[in-house]
């Protein structure tokens, strides 16, 4: 093993929004917070994976489901419940796409990255 799993940064435009609207879907504290760069910390002590928010100049969002500008990461969230997930995400600034099966739904964030609510089947 040469390291260990550290943290997962998401380039976008505006990392203070973005950093709030995860905190919304994920829960977890934002632990720092500039300009520049945003981070979210789960609320356990020494838990991993951060998830951090870069600024970017002239950030392009990934173009879903085309391929113009890919998608180079998306995350998938465990619900209870689709549709009441959805109706949350939605509050907190996420987009439909309109995609998915009745195990899974995407949806664009603020900055565009799109990411998965899933439900799996018992």
């Amino acid at each position: 093993m040469i390291g260990t799993f550290d943290v997962i940064v998401l380039d976008c435009s505006e990392p203070q929004a973005l950093a709030r609207f995860y905190v919304e879907l994920l829960g977890g504290e934002i632990a720092e917070l500039d300009s520049n760069w945003a981070e979210i910390v789960p609320t356990q002590p020494g838990e991993r994976p951060l998830l951090a928010f870069q600024r970017v100049d002239e950030y392009q969002p990934p173009e879903w489901p085309g391929q113009r500008v890919p998608q180079q990461i998306h995350l998938d969230v465990k619900v209870e419940d689709l549709d009441a997930a959805e109706e949350a995400v939605l509050a907190v600034g996420a987009t439909v796409t309109g995609a998915g099966t009745n195990t899974f739904r995407v949806y664009l964030d603020p900055a565009g990255h799109p990411f998965c609510l899933i439900h799996p089947e018992d």
